[in-house]
This record gives structure tokens, C-alpha cells and sequence, in this order.
């Protein structure tokens, strides 16, 4: 069992990814903004993953901005990044070391698959 802060604006998007991880037997964490994410961060709660959507409310890049920031103060926290809309060759120069990529729409089947990846690649 991991504990996943989950990072996403949709709420039927985040709902989904909450039944997903919940239904694996994960623990959650949800959040909307870029804020609600670092509160959760600073808090010190245990968190083994970010699930994090790359736009997040009207900022097309909180997303990388928030995983840069949580793997300052947490340097071993993978990433799984998502979006519906297309990444840049820049943007993903700012992915964080340790990263997946799903974009949307996904199923449930990759999300995990994603997770159990980078959790297995743990240092």
C-alpha cells in the first residue's frame, strides 16, 4: 500500500483516480490547486507518489512547478504527470527525475501501472 497525493482540478477526473488507487488498496490524498497540494506536502504526511495533472485551474504549468517544488523537500517522491493536452519538448526538460507520463484518457489499468512502476523503482 502507497499513500498518493493526488493533484488533479476535474472533479470526476480526481474521483476516478481516487476509486482507482482506493480500490488497490492505496491510501489518498486529493487536492485541487497548486496550494491545497503544498499544504498537504509541508504537513508532512506520509506521501510515497504525486499524481499530478500538468494544468491545474488557469495556470498551464502549476503541475510542474508543484512536482519541482514536492521533490525539493521530499527527493526520492516519484511522479506520474498527466494531461489532455500536449507536452512540450520543454516541459518535459522540467519533469522531475523519477517520472511517468500518462496522458488523458487513460484507464485505470495504466494508472496503476504507472504507479506500481515507479514504486518498484524506489532507490
Amino acid at each position: 500500500m502507497a499513500a498518493i497525493l493526488i493533484v488533479e482540478d476535474d472533479e470526476h477526473v480526481r474521483k476516478l483516480a481516487e476509486c482507482v488507487f482506493q480500490e488497490a488498496d492505496h491510501q489518498t490524498y486529493s487536492a485541487t490547486s497548486k496550494a491545497e497540494a503544498a499544504a498537504i506536502i509541508e504537513s508532512r504526511q506520509q506521501i510515497d507518489l504525486l499524481f499530478v495533472d500538468l494544468a491545474l485551474l488557469e495556470d498551464p504549468e502549476a503541475g510542474l512547478e508543484l512536482a519541482q517544488t514536492a521533490v525539493n523537500s521530499r527527493p526520492d517522491l516519484p511522479v506520474v504527470y498527466t494531461t489532455g493536452r500536449g507536452i512540450t519538448d520543454e516541459m518535459l526538460s522540467l519533469f522531475v527525475e523519477r517520472y511517468a507520463f500518462l496522458a488523458k484518457p487513460y484507464n485505470g489499468e495504466q494508472l496503476l501501472t504507472a504507479v506500481a512502476n515507479l514504486l518498484r523503482s524506489a532507490p
